[in-house]
C-alpha cells in the first residue's frame, strides 16, 4: 500500500471508531434517559393529571373535576397557614444562612491556626440527615415541664441567669416555624460557608493589596471588593437554599410535626398527611403540583441566566 493510500485509509478507520463510540455512549446513556423519562417526568405528568380528578379514596377515580381541587385547597385554612409558614421560613432561613455562612467564611479567610479543624467542624452538620438534626434540636428546644423543670436550652438560660430568654420554642404558636429555622440554619450554614470560602480563595490577593494601598480598611475591602465579586455564589446559594426551604419536610416531621394551630406546618407535610393519612390523593397531588411550580419559579430563571452566561463566555 502506498503512502497516499494509507493516509486515506486512516481517517476511515477513525470515523468508524467514532461511530462505535457514539453508539456505545448512546447504549450506556439510554437506560438513564428512559428511567428519568418514566419515573420523573412521567410521574410528574401523572401527578398533575391526578390533581384534576375525583380520586379521594383508596380506589382510583379518574373522573375529571377541573380546578375544583385547587379551589378547595386555597379555601382551606391549614393550607393558607402553611403558605404563610413557608414564606416566613424561606425568608428567615435564607437571611440566617447567608449571613452566618459569610461571617464564618470571613473568619476562616484570615488564615487562622487550625483552619482545617474549624472548617470540618462547621461542615460536619451537613453530613447529618434532617431526621437526626430534628431529633437533636427537639431535645435542645424542649421547653420542659412543671414536674421535670427546664431542659435543653432553657436549662442553660436558667443556669446563666438569663431566665427572660426561656420560652416554649416549638410548642409556642408565636414561635413555631422559627424554631425550625434555627435547626435548619445550624445544618446548612456550614455549606454556605464552604461556598463563600471557595469564592474568596479564588479572588486575587493583588486586588486586595491594591485596595489596601489605596487606603481601604479590611471591612471596606470585603464590602466593596470581595462581596460584589461573590454575587454569583450568593445567587447560587439563594437558589439552593430556596428550593430546599420550599420542599422542607423531614426536619418538620422529626422535630415538631404540624405544631399547635399548625404553627410549624408546611405544604409538604400537609401533602403527606392528606395523601397517605386522608387518602385524598387528588388534593395531595394538587399540593405536590403547587410545590413543583413554586420550585420551578425559583429554578428556571436561574437556569436561563446560567445558560446565557455560559453562552456569552
Amino acid at each position: 500500500m502506498s503512502m497516499a493510500q494509507a493516509s486515506i485509509a486512516a481517517p476511515r478507520k477513525s470515523k468508524g471508531w467514532l461511530k462505535t463510540d457514539r453508539l456505545l455512549a448512546f447504549v450506556l446513556i439510554a437506560p438513564s434517559v428512559i428511567a428519568i423519562a418514566v419515573f420523573v417526568y412521567g410521574f410528574i405528568g401523572f401527578t398533575t393529571f391526578a390533581s384534576f380528578t375525583k380520586w379521594d379514596a383508596l380506589l382510583p377515580d379518574f373522573s375529571l373535576v377541573g380546578w375544583r381541587n385547587y379551589e378547595k385547597l386555597f379555601d382551606t385554612t391549614r393550607f393558607q397557614i402553611d403558605l404563610g409558614n413557608t414564606v416566613v421560613f424561606t425568608i428567615l432561613f435564607l437571611i440566617a444562612c447567608l449571613m452566618l455562612g459569610f461571617m464564618l467564611a470571613v473568619l476562616l479567610d484570615q488564615r487562622i491556626r487550625f483552619e482545617g479543624l474549624f472548617r470540618s467542624v462547621f461542615l460536619f452538620p451537613l453530613a447529618i440527615s434532617y431526621i437526626v438534626t430534628g431529633v437533636v434540636w427537639r431535645w435542645l428546644l424542649n421547653p420542659g415541664s412543671v414536674q421535670l423543670g427546664s431542659t435543653g436550652v432553657n436549662l442553660l438560660f436558667e443556669k446563666v441567669g438569663l431566665d427572660f430568654l426561656k420560652n416554649g420554642w416549638y410548642t409556642d404558636p408565636n414561635i413555631g416555624i422559627k424554631a425550625v429555622v434555627i435547626a435548619a440554619t445550624w445544618q446548612m450554614s456550614g455549606y454556605v460557608m464552604a461556598m463563600y470560602l471557595a469564592g474568596m480563595r479564588g479572588i486575587s490577593e493583588d486586588l486586595r493589596e491594591a485596595a489596601r494601598v489605596d487606603g481601604a480598611t479590611e471591612v471596606q475591602v470585603y464590602r466593596h471588593i470581595i462581596l460584589p465579586l461573590l454575587q454569583p455564589i450568593t445567587l447560587g446559594a439563594v437558589i439552593i437554599l430556596g428550593h430546599m426551604s420550599l420542599k422542607i419536610f423531614d426536619l418538620v416531621v422529626s422535630m415538631t410535626g404540624p405544631g399547635p394551630g399548625f404553627s410549624s406546618d408546611v405544604p409538604a407535610f400537609f401533602m403527606w398527611d392528606t395523601t397517605f393519612r386522608g387518602n385524598n390523593f387528588a388534593q395531595g397531588a394538587g399540593i405536590a403540583t403547587i410545590l413543583l411550580i413554586s420550585v420551578a419559579v425559583l429554578i428556571v430563571p436561574y437556569l436561563i441566566y446560567s445558560t446565557h452566561t455560559e453562552a456569552e463566555v
